[in-house]
């Protein structure tokens, strides 16, 4: 049996018709061609299917789309201002904070969380913020000089 989704996604309405099982980041990717959150692991643990909904950063492998029936979602790509790259992501650029890129739209995506919570937050702070995203070609000092950087 199908049934209804209703969300916002970076701003644009959506109304899907859907099995129960599907996830959020499946919806994201499949149906609306939104690809910068990505399948790492499945399980939650590497964040790279980061996502933002209704304020708070969310594991998207980890939510079934219909828990976000009503919701709305801000993904990578809904960022920018159309060709003006959201602060962080130009603090990521000025700061090298990025090798592959496969992690970084959860990371910035869960730094965005944190800043929209707390404009200044400390380094542990900005750690602990992170701590469900993994980057295996960077390390962290300069993805958080990145973010100490921003001032929204």
């Amino acid at each position: 049996m199908d049934y209804e989704l209703n969300l916002t996604v970076n701003g644009e309405y959506y109304q899907l018709t859907l099995p129960p099982y599907r996830t959020l980041l499946e919806i994201l990717r499949e149906d609306l061609g939104l690809t910068g959150a990505k399948s790492g692991c499945s399980t939650g643990k590497c964040g790279a299917c980061t996502v933002i909904l209704d304020g708070k950063s969310v594991k998207s492998c980890l939510i079934l789309a219909l828990q976000a029936n009503g919701k709305e979602v801000l993904t990578i790509e809904g960022l920018a201002d159309g060709d003006k790259l959201h602060p962080l992501q130009k603090a990521f650029i000025e700061h090298g904070a990025m090798q592959c890129g496969y992690c970084t739209p959860g990371m910035i995506l869960s730094a965005k969380a944190l800043l929209d919570e707390n404009p200044h937050p400390t380094e542990d702070e900005i750690r602990d913020a992170l701590v469900g995203n993994i980057c295996r070609c960077t390390g962290y000092v300069k993805i958080v000089k990145a973010i100490s950087s921003v001032v929204i």
